[in-house]
């Protein structure tokens, strides 16, 4: 094949593979692999593993360390030292050294290609250590579980991981120099690398942020790319140049540039170099493997498949029990990181460069690892049944936490659930003890929790995405529900789970911006509120007193702009006091109560066809003072309050019809 047509055809089974797994709710990476098997030697034959397209995918491990090191943050390491260098730690070390012994026992009793010594093994042990941050972080995110008390440990070992691989890139070359020469090698690559980081952190850092600087005032976002690229590749040749690997180089770019302020627009940038080289390169991987193996040795492939996989899980719950978690968080911490990771196909790829693995020995390994890949889905989707099967306190557990939440609402009704207790949650509660209203809290974070208990707010730990916490904290009784954290997927559990067991409550939702508007609406959120859409409106309105325009005139621009975005702020309930003069083509808002004699008492809302004069019906307050959603087959009653929209006049025609028919 020409260069051509072998790019097409890595395109090609790239584009199938993806497709394929986003069929089936897979990660891509799978899709990758699947397809590396398929066109590689050992199947189709349709490409060759070539040294050109090896090296290119290479690329593709590069840019993933310099996203590892973008996203490497001093604060966020300290907020959550306790799972990162507690249980991360405890993790790696305790996995391989767990696999170091297995291995070492295995070669012993197998012989043959096992014959391995210690350095293959302490390679094989990190390899072994990782878990995928790409696939567990995703269904984690999915399932809306980022900030459960599992989901917070899970992150924490995954990040610990991610920088555990920094100081294996450096060991495992140096594992692969002859006996006689192994100290030296690895005391010469530990000098290089303590050298070269720390040049590079203690002056690379000022130097970054000035050239960044430098390059962004050309305003142009070719130069600041291509900037990217020679920084990030740059850095990489330097440390192959000492003797390290690339992707040490490329890790250290990242940190110096999550330093300065351009970290999320070069994050932004380098995303799809990053997803499509990476790519490439779990193809590459895919095609090494022989599917063969797995029919001629299937017992030594599912043997290398199921030990390390109960070995990590085995490892993971010991150590997350040892450190105060419950027996169903800690099993599901292990179901979620059993499997392999993408850092350790890197791992067991520089272990073949550096002359650690022999070929017979290489495909089983890798043969085991893509098949724990792929079962990896189906375990966190059958997570919650396998910890339910096996762990009775866990059911235990759940009902006493459900217990808690509704011992403290069941005395409550009329109130309002706040999904959500941060800054945004804590300003809804405060304004809402002001008005006298009740409200019901539900929050995963339990010093959050502890704390705002302690100072008398009605806050509880408990998941809002779950149907029994929103249920134990009085959702059929509540007068609203209010989502106030931005994690779009947990959102749209709320709603599901409110439109289905409670459909007549309101649901206000806070996003980012309008990128999920469409979807959140058509869920069941009575309203969007956008952050982004409010700040730039506080934004226009201090600018436009600033330059002098009178404060009425700014008030009624952000009012309009409120009145095109929002259907519940639109209009406003008529005053004696207002000014009426330039008035009388504006939307405003009233209520109109139905007497008894009125002509629509027992009459459906929606044959009123109020819309059709151009009235809006906002919200409905029963006569029992529940209020509920203005839905068309409502039947009107004596005594229920109708919130209305619309122009003077034909707010006035759609009395005279709710009164008189």
């Amino acid at each position: 094949m020409s260069s051509l047509a072998l790019t097409l055809l890595y395109l090609l089974a790239a584009v199938l593979g993806v497709v394929a797994c986003r069929s089936l709710k897979l990660p891509p990476m799978l899709g990758y692999l699947a397809a590396g098997i398929l066109i590689g030697p050992h199947a189709l034959a349709l490409a060759q593993n070539s040294e050109s397209v090896r090296h290119l995918g290479e690329f593709g491990v590069v840019f993933l360390m310099f996203a590892i090191g973008l996203e490497f943050s001093l604060p966020k390491l300290r907020a959550m030292r306790k799972q990162v260098f507690g249980l991360g730690l405890l993790q790696v070390a305790a996995t391989m050294l767990a696999a170091v012994i297995g291995t070492l026992v295995l070669a012993r009793w197998l012989g043959g290609v096992w014959d391995v010594g210690w350095q293959t093994a302490v390679a094989l042990a990190g390899t072994m250590a990782m878990s995928s941050t790409a696939i567990v972080g995703k269904l984690l995110a999915e399932r809306a579980e980022l900030e459960s008390e599992h989901g917070r440990q899970i992150m924490g070992i995954l990040l610990f991981q991610d920088l555990a691989v920094v100081p294996l890139l450096v060991l495992v070359p140096a594992l692969g120099s002859s006996p006689d020469e192994l100290l030296l090698a690895l005391g010469l690559a530990l000098v290089k690398a303590t050298v070269l980081v720390g040049l590079l952190l203690t002056g690379g850092q000022k130097f970054m942020r000035w050239w960044l600087t430098q390059v962004a005032r050309r305003k142009s976002e070719e130069l600041f790319m291509l900037n990217l690229l020679l920084i990030t590749l740059g850095l990489a040749w330097l440390t192959e140049l000492a003797g390290l690997s690339l992707a040490l180089g490329a890790f250290i770019a990242g940190v110096l540039v999550s330093e300065t302020e351009y970290r999320h627009q070069v994050g932004t940038d380098i995303r799809p170099f990053h997803d499509v080289l990476l790519g490439l390169f779990f193809i590459t991987i895919g095609m090494m493997l022989d599917w063969h193996i797995l029919i001629e040795q299937w017992a030594l492939v599912l043997l290398l498949l199921v030990a390390p996989l109960l070995l990590k899980l085995g490892i993971i719950l010991l150590l997350a029990r040892s450190m105060g978690a419950t027996t169903g968080v800690a099993l599901r911490t292990g179901l979620f990181l059993a499997q392999a990771g993408e850092f350790g196909f890197v791992l067991l790829s520089l272990t073949q460069q550096s002359g650690l693995i022999r070929p017979a020995l290489l495909n089983p390994i890798l043969a085991a690892m893509v098949l724990s890949m792929l079962a990896t889905p189906f375990l966190i989707q059958y997570s919650n049944w396998i910890v339910m099967k096996l762990v009775a306190s866990d059911w235990l557990q759940q009902s006493l936490q459900m217990t808690t939440i509704a011992r403290k609402s069941i005395g409550t009704s009329g109130h309002v659930v706040i999904c959500g207790f941060g800054r945004c949650g804590q300003n809804l509660a405060r304004m809402l003890e002001h008005e006298g209203i009740p409200y019901m809290a539900l929050d995963l974070d339990p010093d959050r929790v502890r704390q705002a208990a302690a100072a008398g707010h009605s806050v509880v730990y408990g998941d809002a995405s779950r149907l029994q916490a929103l249920m134990a904290a009085g959702l059929v009784r509540a007068r609203a529900v209010a989502v106030t954290y931005l994690d779009i997927q947990s959102s749209l559990k709320v709603l599901a789970n409110t439109r289905t067991h409670a459909p007549q409550i309101p649901v206000v939702v806070r996003t980012q911006d309008d990128l999920h508007l469409d979807k959140l609406r058509n869920a069941g959120a009575t309203e969007v509120v956008p952050e982004a859409i409010e700040g730039s409106l506080m934004l226009a309105s201090h600018a436009l007193a600033l330059v002098g325009v009178p404060m009425r005139r700014v008030l009624r621009l952000v009012q309009d702009q409120r009145d095109a975005r929002y259907n519940l702020l639109r209009g406003y309930f008529h005053g004696a006091d207002d000014d009426t003069a330039n008035e009388i083509d504006q939307e405003r808002m009233t209520t109109v109560t139905l007497p008894p004699g009125a002509a629509t008492v027992g009459q459906a809302l929606g044959q009123l066809a109020l819309h059709a004069m151009g009235v809006k019906v906002v919200n409905l307050r029963h006569s029992n003072g529940r209020m509920s959603a203005p839905l068309d087959e409502i039947a009107l009653a004596v005594g229920d309050t109708l919130v209305l929209s619309g122009h003077p006049a034909a707010l006035a025609l759609a009395e005279d019809r709710l009164l008189r028919g």
